[in-house]
């Protein structure tokens, strides 16, 4: 893999370890796009994905919100170990939120996580245009948003 991008996340356990996220260089392979992308340092990611899109830029896109939803879901994440190796201990790491767009039905759909399993959202607190869904444990899932093409952020409207 030839690596475009590099960040390393300090694990913060006894003794500290690194966790080395690395994208390659997109390319065209019988008329698909995949982008390379590798974690090293958490079970389980030891060795090369490659994440496919309709374009280069598509499949880079594509295996950064991979990148993002497999450190997130991390059990070490969950525990809230690791962090960026130049932040101070007490920085939050930026998230990522999904967002779908019905343009027809004018609603979208931000989601606090990649996937929401059918039956995972318990509750539903509805106020105005927007309905929030949230889990079995209390945390939100997720949000509708009504009337989504002028509450919707001009860069989320794609």
């Amino acid at each position: 893999m030839y690596e475009i991008a590099q960040r390393v996340l300090v694990l913060e356990t006894v003794p500290p370890r690194e966790v080395t996220v690395a994208v390659g260089m997109p390319y065209e392979e019988a008329g698909e796009w995949a982008c390379p992308y590798r974690i090293d340092g958490l079970a389980g990611w030891e060795h090369e994905r490659r994440a496919a899109g309709r374009d280069s830029l598509e499949a880079v896109e594509v295996a950064l919100a991979m990148v993002r939803a497999a450190l997130a879901g991390s059990p070490e994440a969950k525990e809230g170990l690791l962090r960026p190796d130049d932040a101070p201990p007490d920085r939050q790491l930026t998230r990522t939120v999904y967002v779908s767009w019905n343009k027809e039905q004018n609603i979208a759909y931000i989601a606090m996580k990649h996937e929401i399993v059918p039956g995972e959202a318990v509750r539903q607190t509805v106020s105005e245009d927007v309905v929030l869904d949230y889990g079995a444990s209390g945390d939100l899932l997720g949000l509708e948003l009504l009337n989504a093409a002028t509450r919707l952020p001009a860069e989320m409207r794609l």
